[in-house]
């Protein structure tokens, strides 16, 4: 029998695959039956930062008295009627799940500034979370905003959030970062974890006929994994803190490959969205079944072997994979055209 035992941010896990933040687990039926199909851990739906201001009586007041004379100035800040969870239903969720399952239950954090963060995430541990993964989502719009501002700012709110509790902190970071390494070595310096690659960068999309611009939602193909692979294996070996892959993580071979990077967990909800809860039982067997043909005994055996400091060739983790890449693209254009 295949040993699938791993571990994340000093919680010890069953498996490989836990659930990403998904609706799926807005329903205790749900997070039981994720349990049942093997899922070593389960990320809650995330208690948005816009939808605690709105749920402060001193902001409502003062959106009131703005509607008085602009009525479009609701329009600046999402319906709260647009969540699903008030603050005090988010907290009663995660103690009922905690309730319904033996495995551990991650609250999630959505937001970007300091506010009111050190509270809410006091309070999800008094409410018994087992961890909790900060999913930070900052888009520099404004000119006068600089990259390293943007990163001071997430650190920052990390600090305050590690320093308020005492159950393990994760960040869901963007791919947008410059420099990923040093930004979570920063991380780890102020006291995270662990560290989830990545968070989707969800775009809208234009509609030409009534001229607007409306948000749009995609579950995440197999094709997203790259660029979490290469900085899985780039991270692995030179950081205590412990990595996530999220983001197209569809299949066993997915998981395998985001293990053999470096990860300790591979997180998924596009794949359950499309095929069911029980495709994570249907994972976890094509995976029992890869690793015992190759006489394995542990899945914990392949962690990091196809990282960046494991392979005798690094450069398909540098410049080198560039210039390999589009140099044998123009070779078999070539000898195709003959």
């Amino acid at each position: 029998m295949i040993d699938f035992s791993t571990q994340y941010m000093g919680l010890p896990l069953s498996g490989p695959i836990v659930v990403s933040s998904t609706p799926i687990s807005e329903s205790i039926d749900n997070v039981r039956r994720l349990e049942d199909a093997g899922a070593s851990a389960i990320v809650l739906t995330s208690l948005f930062e816009e939808q605690l201001e709105l749920e402060s009586k001193a902001l409502d007041e003062d959106l009131s008295r703005g509607t008085e004379s602009f009525a479009e100035s609701l329009g600046y800040l999402p319906d709260l009627s647009d969540y699903r969870m008030t603050h005090e239903v988010y907290l009663d969720h995660l103690r009922r799940a905690k309730e319904a399952v033996n495995i551990p239950i991650l609250a999630s954090l959505n937001g970007a500034t300091t506010g009111g963060w050190i509270r809410y995430a006091t309070d999800v541990e008094q409410a018994g979370a087992d961890a909790i993964e900060l999913n930070t989502y900052a888009l520099a719009t404004d000119r006068s905003q600089t990259s390293a501002e943007i990163e001071l700012q997430l650190l920052d709110l990390v600090a305050a959030v590690t320093s308020a509790v005492k159950i393990p902190v994760s960040v869901k970071l963007s791919q947008s970062f410059t420099s990923v390494p040093h930004l979570v070595a920063r991380l780890e310096d102020v006291g995270a974890r662990g560290v989830v690659l990545f968070n989707r960068f969800y775009q809208p999309d234009f509609d030409i006929e009534t001229l607007e611009v409306r948000p749009t939602l995609h579950f995440s193909t197999p094709s997203e994994l790259l660029p979490r692979l290469h900085w899985a294996a780039i991270l692995y070996g030179h950081l205590k803190l412990d990595l996530a892959i999220s983001g197209g993580v569809h299949s066993a071979e997915d998981v395998l490959k985001g293990i053999m990077a470096g990860a300790g967990v591979t997180m998924m909800a596009s794949a359950i969205h499309i095929h069911g809860i029980e495709h994570i039982a249907r994972v976890l067997a094509d995976m029992r079944y890869w690793l015992e043909k190759r006489e394995y005994t542990s899945l914990w055996e392949t962690r990091g072997c196809l990282s960046r400091r494991s392979v005798p060739d690094t450069s398909p983790f540098d410049r080198g994979n560039y210039i390999k890449t589009l140099s044998s693209y123009s070779l078999r254009q070539t000898v195709a055209a003959f």
